[in-house]
């Protein structure tokens, strides 16, 4: 029974919050003013934006300044502009007329008040597909245009073709590394391999240079002992000299102090 309590209580709490995100019921005054964006966008500002869907057109309200686009229209039509918006969305709507074409008529138009804004969307058929005319109207009594777009409408093919190219972009930029990664972890053994032969040829080196020096080494001792060899000869051979020339069998009794080579 506890539980039973317990589930009706979360379903009631789930309905509680659906109903409290739902948008508020306009007051009379609200709706009269979304009937009055509604018509503002349908009668004037949508037709009038696709009358300059065209070369012509473009080209000559490029002569004028945001402030005299602002000047002819409210004394034109008595509609008001920010003039830098509506020459920015003269250049999206001429932007759609390659994908759109020209404008027959106009579909639905819906409305809807965000803070100190009036959103109206309208539905714009063309010559090769629809698409949809967002204004922005202030939220106030002068009703004036703050900005205004053109956006075609893509086809379920036309989706679903640019949902597979940024699919395979995404999963060919994700093979791509991996591929280099790939390719930079495989060059770590060559790597290994230049720092193996690189210290096998320092190593060599460094025993060439060790045999060098102790070959000279050797060079030296041997030399120093053939230097004290032929010393020794020398000696004998003088302490034999001299014996001989006193008349003296044996050389016991001579000391050579030092020889003095001439």
């Amino acid at each position: 029974m506890k539980k039973f309590m317990a589930l009706i209580c979360m379903i009631a709490c789930i309905f509680g919050l659906t109903a409290c995100g739902s948008e508020g019921t306009l007051t009379d005054y609200e709706q009269h003013k979304v009937e009055n964006a509604q018509q503002i966008t349908r009668d004037y500002l949508v037709p009038m934006l696709s009358q300059y869907m065209d070369d012509v057109r473009v080209h000559d309200l490029d002569e004028y300044t945001a402030e005299e686009v602002e000047y002819m229209l409210e004394a034109q039509l008595g509609l008001l502009v920010d003039g830098y918006a509506f020459k920015t969305a003269i250049g999206s709507f001429y932007s759609a007329m390659d994908s759109i074409g020209m404008v027959s008529e106009l579909g639905e138009i819906s409305a809807r008040i965000e803070g100190d804004q009036i959103i109206v969307e309208a539905e714009v058929i063309g010559e090769k597909k629809n698409g949809t005319a967002e204004v922005i109207l202030s939220n106030d009594m002068f009703f004036k245009m703050e900005s205004a777009a053109l956006n075609p409408k893509s086809s379920l093919g036309e989706l679903m073709g640019r949902a597979g190219l940024n699919t395979l972009i995404g999963m060919g930029t994700v093979f791509a590394v991996l591929i280099l990664i790939s390719g930079i972890i495989s060059c770590f053994r060559f790597i290994s391999k230049l720092q193996d032969n690189a210290a096998k040829k320092k190593a060599a080196k460094e025993g060439e240079v060790a045999g060098v020096e102790n070959a000279v080494a050797q060079i030296l001792e041997q030399e120093a002992a053939a230097e004290e060899t032929d010393d020794l000869e020398l000696v004998a051979v003088i302490a034999a000299a001299v014996a001989a020339y006193q008349g003296s069998a044996s050389t016991d009794g001579f000391v050579v102090r030092s020889i003095r080579r001439r």
